[in-house]
């Protein structure tokens, strides 16, 4: 696991806007030109408008980086509590959205607060990704 991306992540874990779920979560990235963006899960009282952690990494990542370069992703690191004993790992749509700035052997790790972790490659965890040439 990279401990630069676990602990970012897990720092803003304990920023995490979670009132509803009680659930805070932190993910951190690595873009391949080795900036570091973080995020945490921001909920909404109305359900589904709130933003997952990685959605948050993203977004930092986006307005943090040029068009032309900075917006590929190499790592990313996703830390909250385990749930029935399995470490969580990012959502669908986190995937999807993961996917969409990754290759399929882009890493993702996952981790508990303590730093226990396992680690995946994009491509396994979404195997049959949606993906669309972009226009520009």
């Amino acid at each position: 696991m990279d401990r630069e991306l676990f602990e970012a992540a897990r720092a803003a874990r304990e920023r995490a806007h979670a009132p509803y779920s009680e659930y805070p979560v932190g993910a951190a990235l690595r873009t391949e030109s080795g900036a570091v963006h973080a995020g945490c899960n921001v909920e909404n009282a109305s359900f589904p408008e709130g933003w997952c952690a990685e959605t948050s990494a993203i977004a930092a990542m986006i307005a943090a980086s040029p068009v032309e370069s900075g917006r590929r992703i190499a790592a990313i690191c996703v830390v909250a509590e385990p749930i029935d004993g399995r470490l969580t790992t990012p959502c669908g749509g986190c995937r999807q959205r993961l996917a969409e700035f990754s290759r399929p052997d882009t890493a993702v790790y996952v981790a508990d607060p303590d730093g226990n972790s396992r680690g995946f490659r994009l491509g396994d965890l979404l195997p049959a990704a949606f993906a669309l040439e972009p226009k520009s």
